[in-house]
């Protein structure tokens, strides 16, 4: 999968980078992802991120991770007469807060990485079709995304 990150922050240390594209990876072939596909990911500040939930979201507070997934409508692949293999897929955009992951970070008691970790890996499912807005898929979801990171490695 090609991985491409924006640091808007400054403060994504290149080993970091790494990382985050090997979890990335890990949670694609968790997923059967086809190597074809791609995603962006930009590190933004507290102030950035309010900026993109008011915009496009109507909100106006600072969240943690914002996902833009470009296939929410399947059948628009459904409609082109080509092997999967064929067509690059690009899975959409993923906005996450440097500062709030910090926070939450401190809050739950845990690293900086592990809660990076978690808003990765919450973002991307949502990429992918997950949500939380009922019980179940919240139940699925959830359980999906700590699989991964607990079989990545990375535990509360």
């Amino acid at each position: 999968m090609d991985i491409v990150i924006y640091d808007e922050t400054q403060k994504i240390t290149e080993q970091k980078t790494t990382w985050m594209e090997d979890l990335l990876q890990f949670a694609a072939a968790k997923l059967s992802i086809p190597d074809n596909a791609g995603i962006s990911i930009t590190v933004v500040d507290n102030q950035k991120i309010r900026e993109i939930n008011r915009e496009y979201r109507d909100k106006d507070a600072v969240t943690d991770v914002i996902s833009f997934a470009l296939e929410d409508d399947e059948d628009i692949f459904m409609t082109i007469d080509m092997e999967e293999g064929d067509i690059p897929r690009d899975l959409g955009d993923i906005f996450l807060s440097y500062d709030k992951a910090v926070e939450q970070a401190e809050a739950y008691g845990h690293s900086v990485d592990r809660e990076l970790g978690f808003l990765l890996v919450h973002g991307f499912l949502h990429l992918n079709g997950y949500d939380h807005m009922t019980e179940a898929d919240e139940k699925e979801m959830f359980s999906l995304q700590e699989e991964i990171l607990r079989e990545y490695g990375l535990k509360r």
